[in-house]
């Protein structure tokens, strides 16, 4: 059995959760023919990082004995695991998983002592004294988790928006490997940036495109938007949250508008949304999550529709200003009980817990016909006048008989690439196909595009894109699906707009592909 292993720099990058004060150490197989003394550089629980004159090898700790000042205690060995990044997640999204992977693991999860900045969660098992693991979030923002990151200060982000060219190229240059890739990345919640106004504002609702003109400081008075004649106040999160960022590039950067000085910033969520519900005349932005003291509006188009940040709409992303929560992980080895929990992040136990915490799980949902009446609607009165009749009844007649799956596809602006949220999708629909927990005989990948073009090959390209989803579900199985669950595609290109084309918004939502099943 070979016992050592030359460690790739990339697998094996130093965290803080594992480094033990370097020293000399000496390992030794259990047969005394193998023996190796180097200096430690880390240890997981399982496996000893050493630095020797080979070269950095790791160790599998089960073959060896270890001797040396620097040797770690086996017995009550304590696995750490540092998380950085955005507060909300720190202070609400993960520790409510904590206490949910502690309950199903028969542990107890203790706050253990924490500064103004940081949250520490000790996982207890019955009979043991030491704590079996300690996890420490630190809380900041999204820019400062892959600052941390990249620095050696963190194991994991918490981020809420996705990674950024430049944050994704330190991070390769510190050998932590792409963290683009499916497994170095993964949405763990679901949430929404809206609108709010305090609950006194009889605004009934606000288009995107007025929202961009009053967040730029091109409209300043409440009169320009149907209200009394007062001053705008403005507030957002400070700037450099993912919640900012995101705001800047789902609003603002598809309008080519930048924001004006004039905005109040602010560091915590509750502060924002407290003082925009004791000013009648100020507007903000804030996490659908945190915005129970406001009135959150809905988002109009010009075309009659309007939509709220629901639940449904947001995990459909039929809500435009969808955002999502991501964990992202370097390629290093992380302690097993590390590891048991970013698995437990995405079970249905866990779509619980977040949903408990008030944000948005990815349990899929099935939304019968008869609940999409508005959509219908919309179907005939905003289609295109290439569509005809007997298109719109084929829709209607292929839709009866199915529900539709709250995971739906969208692309990034330009692309044909999935965006965050829809390669998640992807992952999870493949997951629980391969595991038979979709109780589904029927699926049917159906394409829609927007209204810009000829009607025949904007159907055309729906089809098309409703079969490079289906392959991509099928990419994603890692063994096979059952045999009894039809996979199928079909596209009614501009058929069913969700929203108006005259927008750059309005054409990214209606190019999406939609998953019934029956």
């Amino acid at each position: 059995m070979t016992i050592f292993r030359v460690a790739i720099a990339a697998l094996f990058s130093a965290t803080l959760s594992s480094v033990v004060q370097a020293q000399d150490i000496t390992l030794t197989s259990h047969d005394g023919h193998v023996e190796v003394t180097g200096i430690l550089l880390g240890f997981d629980g399982e496996f000893y990082r050493v630095d020797t004159q080979f070269g950095e090898l790791t160790v599998d700790g089960s073959g060896v004995t270890c001797d040396g000042p620097a040797c770690p205690n086996l017995t009550d060995f304590v696995a750490e695991l540092r998380f950085s990044g955005s507060s909300v997640m720190a202070e609400k999204i993960l520790p409510a998983l904590m206490m949910g992977f502690a309950k199903q693991e028969g542990l107890s999860a203790k706050s253990a002592k924490s500064d103004a900045n940081t949250l520490t969660y000790e996982l207890h098992q019955p009979g043991r004294d030491a704590p079996l693991g300690r996890f420490f979030f630190d809380i900041g923002n999204t820019s400062s988790g892959f600052a941390d990151l990249v620095d050696g200060q963190a194991d994991i982000v918490m981020a809420l928006r996705e990674i950024r060219p430049e944050e994704l190229e330190a991070a390769q240059a510190t050998g932590l490997g792409d963290l683009t890739h499916a497994r170095r990345s993964r949405v763990v919640a679901l949430d929404a940036l809206v609108p709010v106004v305090a609950p006194d504002n009889l605004l009934p609702h606000i288009s995107l495109a007025d929202l961009a003109l009053v967040f730029s400081g091109e409209v300043t008075n409440w009169s320009a938007l149907g209200g009394p004649d007062a001053p705008i106040a403005l507030h957002l999160p400070e700037a450099g949250s993912g919640l900012a960022q995101a705001i800047e590039s789902q609003l603002l950067r598809s309008n080519n508008a930048a924001l004006p000085l004039t905005i109040t910033r602010h560091s915590r969520s509750s502060d924002l949304v407290r003082d925009v519900a004791n000013d009648p005349f100020a507007i903000g932005i804030a996490s659908q999550a945190e915005a129970e003291a406001v009135r959150a509006l809905p988002l109009a188009g010009g075309c009659g529709h309007t939509l709220m940040a629901t639940r449904q709409s947001i995990k459909t992303e039929d809500y435009p200003l969808t955002s999502p929560m991501f964990l992202y992980l370097p390629e290093h080895r992380l302690p097993r009980v590390g590891r048991q929990f970013l698995a437990y992040t995405q079970s249905a136990d866990a779509q619980m817990a977040i949903r408990k915490a008030g944000f948005v799980d990815q349990a899929p949902e099935m939304i019968p016909i008869a609940l999409q009446g508005n959509r219908l609607a919309n179907a005939i009165a905003a289609g295109g006048t290439e569509v005809e009749m007997d298109e719109l009844q084929r829709l209607i007649t292929t839709l009866r008989p199915l529900s539709r799956l709250s995971l739906s596809v969208r692309f990034e602006a330009g692309s044909s690439r999935p965006d965050a949220q829809s390669r998640s999708n992807i992952q999870q629909l493949a997951q629980q196909l391969e595991a038979g927990t979709l109780d589904v005989r029927k699926l049917v990948f159906i394409g829609y595009s927007d209204g810009d073009g000829a009607a025949a090959s904007n159907k055309r390209i729906a089809l098309m894109r409703a079969k490079t989803v289906r392959n991509a579900v099928l990419a994603a199985v890692e063994t096979a699906i059952p045999s009894s669950v039809e996979l199928e595609v079909d596209a009614f290109g501009e058929a069913m707009p969700m929203a108006c084309d005259d927008s750059e918004w309005g054409r990214k939502v209606n190019r999406r592909v939609e998953i019934w099943v029956k």
